[in-house]
């Protein structure tokens, strides 16, 4: 996709820091992006801008107001990438944290009684928040189970357990085992069609580095991402929430604001690294639109984004040249079978006759970083069903390159014969 307008593959990478050499094993092709994106030198740049200022919001001086008005620009922003057009964006600790409080707040402003919905394909920080102030506010958890062969789950699947006693419903948007997406809006549709007044919560973590989002149209209450999975860096997590979820009795200090949900003095300079991975992802969208736009420009960009990784999943399972894919290497499987249309940038696969961490290693060895997933509390409720105990996680982003597929397939050959 990239490769065919000249020089934009180039010109993509030379954006993001440390894209082919660890500045501790030295050259490297990082595909373990589902484990953290690389991070923009903007990203980078602005971090250490931000470390060294001393003020602080909400004083009666000029630093103290532009740091306000860099937080204001970061929230628009953010709200223009998600396609939000009510509601508000806050930042907390992580992406983890944010689900904890949107999913526990959702919860415990529910009428009493009832139930809470979520998915055996979702990542233990939904699942474990949605079990634990279910039992707290002595509501029934009630788990959607995904589908083994394809790795997701769809919107017939949720109707099947949602029934108009479901308080609170939430939804992965892509898994970081499987790779999958799932189709929010149809979902969102279908459980509202069953249980209209429930709060719905979107964990797009995985999601939020491999396409673009449409909140407006989705119809949920609330969205969160962890931004150091896309593009920008730790320290902070990012949520987006309705009005109707907004005003629900939440932490706050007593006497402040109804609708704030920022707890303490938040870091300047994760607002505006926000700002970066927006103004990147504008840039990106300019060279497959026309329009002015901003939101068009946003979108295309995602669009491309996902067009971009198709075809690098799609060399990496069929093969490229004169490299044989996955899906011709005898021993190796694959998870979500070979042709399938909700992959999301990452392969799950085994190699016959060795264990996942020995080939991770030995991929290492040949300068190609990847990851373990382990039947433990991450991802058994994925590889268990499937009799697995643990898989090799291959995960791209769009700036990785079909040269850098080849080089993984080519030691991968290697492993597997």
């Amino acid at each position: 996709m990239f490769s065919q307008k000249s020089g934009l593959m180039e010109e993509i990478r030379s954006k993001f820091a440390q894209v082919d050499n660890c500045p501790f094993e030295g050259p490297r092709v990082f595909f373990e992006n589902a484990g953290g994106a690389l991070t923009l030198n903007t990203v980078v740049d602005t971090s250490a801008r931000f470390a060294a200022i001393p003020d602080n919001q909400g004083r009666a001086n000029g630093a103290s107001q532009a740091l306000v008005d860099i937080i204001d620009k970061a929230k628009s922003d953010a709200m223009v990438l998600l396609g939000a057009d009510t509601g508000q964006v806050f930042v907390g600790e992580s992406g983890t944290e944010l689900i904890f409080r949107t999913v526990s707040n959702a919860i415990l402003a529910t009428e009493e009684g009832g139930n809470v919905v979520g998915t055996t394909l979702e990542h233990p920080a939904t699942r474990s928040a949605a079990q634990r102030w279910a039992k707290q506010a002595e509501k029934q958890y009630l788990p959607v189970p995904h589908n083994n062969d394809t790795g997701t789950v769809s919107a017939e699947d949720y109707a099947l357990v949602v029934t108009p006693e479901t308080r609170v419903v939430t939804i992965i948007h892509t898994s970081p085992v499987t790779g999958m997406g799932v189709d929010v809006g149809s979902i969102a549709k279908t459980v509202r069609g069953i249980s209209p007044d429930c709060f719905i919560v979107v964990d797009g973590i995985q999601h939020a580095a491999h396409g673009s989002f449409d909140i407006k149209s989705y119809d949920i209450d609330a969205y969160v991402i962890s931004p150091y999975k896309a593009f920008s860096r730790h320290g902070y997590g990012l949520a987006w929430i309705s009005d109707r979820l907004s005003g629900v009795e939440h932490d706050m200090l007593i006497g402040g604001p109804d609708l704030k949900w920022e707890l303490g003095t938040r870091d300047t300079g994760a607002y505006a690294t926000f700002s970066d991975v927006v103004a990147y992802l504008e840039w990106l969208g300019e060279h497959f639109t026309d329009s002015a736009d901003r939101r068009e420009k946003l979108v295309a960009a995602g669009k491309a984004i996902h067009a971009h990784e198709q075809e690098l999943t799609d060399a990496i399972i069929n093969g490229t040249g004169n490299l044989p894919g996955l899906r011709d290497m005898e021993k190796v499987s694959i998870i979500g079978g070979w042709d399938n249309p909700a992959r999301e940038g990452l392969v799950a696969i085994n190699v016959d006759g060795l264990e996942a961490a020995e080939v991770v290693d030995r991929l290492n060895a040949a300068g190609i970083r990847t990851h373990t997933r382990k039947d433990d509390f991450y991802s058994a409720n994925v590889l268990t069903p499937l009799g697995l105990n643990s898989c090799v996680r291959v995960s791209l982003c769009h700036y990785n390159s079909l040269h850098e597929v080849s080089q993984f397939l080519a030691a991968l050959k290697e492993i597997a014969d």
